[in-house]
């Protein structure tokens, strides 16, 4: 039950940010793009700033997919599946620390987050991600 509660949580967070990066994509609430300051500066070549868009976009929808996929496992799947997607979650969630966290890293030291070590509260709340899925599982096994 633990791990339901955690998958739909997970799910309406990440809703806010699906919702925030199609229709407020450079908001700095629910992890949308207004933390970067080259968000800015791509407006400044339409070029640029499209390919920008389109790629902020193609990540909302397959969030999308993703989330909706979830759904369905919530509320179709066997607790065998739930719990699989409970160890999936987890340890697809870590990949943020292969690639996105070292750039955010990068980029932060840059000066383009705003505000500074926002790269630092990101690592902790996908840390915590991580930590809550697999303590759910964990409990719900």
């Amino acid at each position: 039950m633990m791990l339901t509660w955690a998958i739909g949580l997970f799910v309406l967070l990440e809703c806010s940010n699906v919702a925030a990066l199609y229709f407020a994509p450079g908001s700095r609430r629910a992890n949308a793009m207004g933390v970067f300051t080259a968000w800015e500066k791509s407006k400044a070549d339409p070029e640029v700033h499209d390919l920008v868009r389109y790629l902020v976009s193609w990540v909302a929808g397959t969030k999308l997919i993703f989330l909706a996929l979830l759904v369905v496992i919530l509320t179709t799947a066997p607790a065998t599946t739930r719990t699989l997607a409970g160890v999936v979650l987890a340890a697809s969630i870590a990949t943020f620390f292969w690639r996105l966290f070292p750039l955010a890293r990068r980029i932060d030291a840059a000066g383009g987050l705003t505000p500074r070590g926002y790269s630092k509260t990101l690592g902790l709340m996908i840390a915590g991600m991580i930590v809550l899925f697999a303590a759910a599982t964990l409990w719900s096994a």
